[in-house]
């Protein structure tokens, strides 16, 4: 049974889904500038979520909004001395080159804000109508007070509330509202700026309603799962909440889930505090795309995020182990003959039952733990212990010559493999090119060896790290065995 916690209940709840197609819809990006890490952890926890719904042999409709009116996109298109569509266009085109690089499959649907100004008025004209919305000067909010159930998602007083926590509410937008709690809905036109024809003349959208009308567009009244980030449960999710639910009279979404905020270094992450990092700065910088991906999911999405250099570093050396792995015909073809595809030779029957069952019992494992709220800790786990064997068997080839394999041994290496490619490719985890590097030959790793097994004796730990750390760039793991013997491998 896969289990989620419901951010609306408080409690971990077994998935029921509606009907044959699960409906999923995931709050989208604000189009103003490049995506930032906190993009990078949300949309590649969700992108676990839907692969593993897939492998789970669910289907699934996953729809993610573009918000592309707002006054940060204005703000934007003003500095860059372009429009708002310039802007917004050039960032959803940067987005997807973010999204593809880590490997995110794309969504079923992406509706954008503009392309829903019919939707979102009629959507608010039933609101108006059912006395929860009113509108004063060309603007139109909803009334909170007129909801009992406001509050059920963040699950705080009405009263103590923080209504302007986004810095999106004017001055004058507040002198007309009947209370404070009240949010727009529409926002009469400004001069200058961009609007659209409504019953309360020209206008645009407030933040929160677009979503309301897109999940109702694209997915009905009643979606199984609603997705974001925990810092939009409020205001964005409660006031997605109150306005659907009010309009059509129906639960809006079964299963809520947010994922857990990125901090760097402890901190969390802020332009004002220059620990601000994009996507793009960090793969430019060197970081792989599955590196980045790796390290997301050593994390459970709902806890908090800590982006370190030395968190980076162990995700980097975890990955390069489990790709190495997943290279293992790349690295040994050249002179071990043993095909994924071809049919098995003679393994002995006992053998072969045995190595079934193991990796049986390792696949129960790694959808056992993804069942257990998203635990992708768990399963990349089991995604180690299925890479360990390959990389041993590789550190061999490369240390041994006419290294011989046996049909037993072919045969568990081969399905270790494909169960190690079928599991990555449910957490989006893909090979990426391995480098081999041959620069140093045996017989200088060994007097290099000897070098540092010398300068340790005389203790000079300096020069021994020294020697140690000029190994390792160059692809040569040193293990201590005893104080008189090391062995070497290639990573």
């Amino acid at each position: 049974m896969i289990k989620f916690f419901n951010s609306l209940s408080k409690n971990i709840e077994v998935f029921k889904p509606i009907n044959d197609v699960v409906k999923i819809y995931c709050c989208g990006v604000t189009v103003y500038d490049l995506c930032h890490l906190g993009h990078a952890r949300s949309y590649i926890s969700w992108d676990v979520l839907r692969r593993f719904l897939i492998y789970r042999n669910y289907k699934v409709k996953f729809v993610q909004n573009f918000t592309d009116i707002d006054d940060k996109i204005l703000k934007r298109a003003r500095e860059e001395h372009s429009s708002m569509q310039e802007v917004s266009q050039k960032n959803i085109i940067e987005f997807h080159k973010d999204m593809d690089a880590l490997g995110i499959m794309r969504p079923d649907s992406m509706p954008t804000a503009t392309n829903s100004i019919l939707s979102i008025v009629e959507l608010i004209k039933i609101l108006e109508r059912k006395g929860y919305a009113y509108s004063v000067d060309g603007d139109v909010y909803y009334s909170v007070i007129k909801n009992k159930n406001y509050g059920q998602l963040s699950n705080q007083n009405i009263q103590e509330q923080n209504f302007n926590q986004q810095g999106r509410i004017s001055l004058s937008e507040k002198s007309k509202k009947l209370t404070p709690q009240d949010f727009a809905l529409w926002k009469n036109a400004k001069e200058n700026e961009p609007s659209f024809k409504s019953p309360w003349g020209e206008g645009r959208p407030g933040w929160h309603i677009e979503c309301s009308a897109m999940v109702k567009d694209e997915l009905g009244e009643t979606i199984d799962i609603h997705l974001g980030g925990s810092d939009l449960i409020f205001p964005h999710h409660e006031n997605e909440i109150a306005q659907s639910e009010s309009a059509n009279n129906k639960k809006l979404a079964n299963y809520w889930l947010h994922n857990g905020m990125v901090n760097v270094n402890g901190q969390k992450m802020s332009k004002s505090l220059k620990n601000f990092t994009t996507i793009r700065d960090l793969l430019e910088s060197g970081t792989t795309p599955m590196t980045l991906r790796y390290f997301v999911l050593t994390v459970n999405y709902r806890k908090p995020l800590d982006f370190t250099d030395e968190a980076l570093r162990s995700a980097s050396e975890a990955w390069k182990n489990i790709n190495m792995a997943l290279s293992f015909f790349e690295i040994t073809k050249k002179n071990l003959s043993i095909n994924i595809n071809e049919k098995n030779e003679f393994v002995e029957e006992k053998y072969k039952e045995t190595i079934n069952f193991e990796i049986s019992q390792k696949k129960i494992k790694f959808i056992n733990a993804l069942n257990n709220d998203l635990n992708t800790a768990g399963a990349l786990a089991i995604i180690y212990e299925l890479a360990k064997p390959l990389k041993n068997f590789i550190n061999q080839f490369q240390r041994i010559k006419n290294l011989k394999i046996n049909t037993n041994e072919k045969f568990y290496l081969k399905e270790t493999l494909k169960t190690l490619e079928e599991l990555t490719e449910v957490l989006g985890l893909k090979k990426e090119v391995i480098v081999i590097e041959n620069k140093i030959n045996e017989d200088q790793i060994l007097s290099l060896i000897n070098k540092r097994l010398m300068a340790k004796k005389e203790r000079d730990y300096e020069e021994a790290d020294k020697i140690r750390n000029s190994l390792k760039e160059k692809g040569i793991e040193l293990i201590d065995q005893s104080p008189e013997l090391t062995t070497w491998v290639r990573i």
